[in-house]
């Protein structure tokens, strides 16, 4: 089990580490910088680190152990001439990175090779460590891509990358909003995946289109790559055929709503969610802050609720805000609040670190 986590938040990169069976702040970089993502590679060791410095772009660090070294970021073509898009709301979409949105590693077979998803929806690839980047074209000159629209944000975001444990040419991401997209080439080509997902804020006509969903988090079995779990805007889905087609889990309380999903690693039927109230109002509902919990694919559900605040607790979780360690029993998440909790027991009960963070991004086994 890991012994260190990774906190994004608004103000830095926060190490927390577990010393005599409490988890203590270990130090912070990046101090009253914008940190909205990390990824540790499990391959060869290396840290990564996205940054956000508004009028001064996005920014990308690399750590071997040693402090940071700044590295390219993921950068977009020029368009091409006389060429014109515009955002949903009908202003000129410019083709700038953002904000970086995903960060995942490659398969075992291909060391140096890490993905990144960025707003407003490029997807880019990198096979040497993240020295330099390629735009995957195939997906961004995709004719449907001129679809998305933006969800939580004003610009479409690809936010998750799940690469195929069994191969790693296979690779799945999703779009908020913009679906979910399938390669099994590497990224040479692309095929839209998801149906029998629903978007209820959507045109009748479109309610059912795979385009038209905004998913909130992707996430894998690594153990059954066919098991594939997703937090939408509209409620939890499941698929069991590698993202062809999705059931909707109904029922669930007290909430169906939220943004994270996290799988355990060889028991495809067990996810966590984060659920509050949707829409207009994004807290928990009655102000109880939970994890909820299946063991049985979605047929039930468990509330998780010892040690989290159960009175006028206002934390949302955001979608890369809640981790799972490798061997699928700590559990960790961190709120806009600037909460950050810990479970040793899959989720059966939980102990606050901290609730002084500046609000938190994303959280990450390191």
């Amino acid at each position: 089990m890991s012994d260190t986590l990774l906190v994004s938040t608004r103000k830095g990169l926060f190490t927390v580490a577990r010393k005599a069976r409490e988890w203590q702040i270990a130090g912070v970089d990046f101090l009253g910088d914008n940190v909205t993502l990390t990824l540790k590679d499990r391959r060869d060791g290396l840290r990564y680190a996205a940054l956000d410095h508004g009028h001064f772009g996005v920014k990308l660090h690399r750590s071997t152990g040693n402090g940071w070294e700044e590295i390219a970021a993921p950068a977009y073509p020029p368009k091409p001439e006389g060429y014109e898009e515009h955002d949903m709301w009908g202003r000129p979409l410019n083709w700038t990175t953002a904000r970086i949105w995903a960060l995942e590693a490659g398969g075992a077979d291909e060391p140096g090779v890490i993905w990144c998803g960025t707003l407003p929806g490029g997807l880019f690839r990198s096979v040497n460590h993240g020295k330099s980047w390629d735009m995957v074209r195939s997906l961004w000159d995709h004719p449907k891509r001129r679809q998305w629209m933006g969800g939580g944000a004003d610009l479409p975001g690809l936010h998750s990358v799940c690469v195929d444990p069994r191969n790693s040419k296979r690779v799945w991401v999703a779009v908020s909003t913009g679906g979910i997209w399938f390669t099994e080439d590497a990224g040479a080509s692309w095929s839209l995946r998801g149906e029998g997902m629903r978007a209820e804020y959507a045109p009748p006509e479109q309610t059912h289109d795979p385009i038209a969903q905004d998913v909130h988090c992707l996430a894998q079995c690594r153990a059954a790559p066919q098991r594939m779990w997703v937090q939408h805007h509209n409620g939890i889905f499941v698929s069991s055929d590698e993202g062809k087609t999705f059931k909707e889990i109904t029922g669930v309380e007290p909430s169906a709503f939220g943004f994270p999903v996290v799988v355990h690693p060889r028991e495809p039927d067990t996810a966590w969610f984060v659920p509050e109230i949707k829409d207009e109002k994004r807290i928990p509902r009655e102000g109880k802050l939970v994890v909820t919990r299946t063991r049985d694919g979605g047929k039930s559900f468990d509330v998780l609720t010892k040690g989290l605040p159960q009175s006028h607790a206002y934390d949302v979780v955001y979608r890369h805000a809640l981790a799972l360690d490798d061997a699928g029993e700590r559990l960790a998440f961190g709120s806009t609040t600037g909460g950050l909790w810990v479970s040793e027991d899959q989720g059966d009960s939980w102990a606050c670190v901290t609730h002084t963070l500046p609000p938190v991004y994303a959280v990450r086994f390191a």
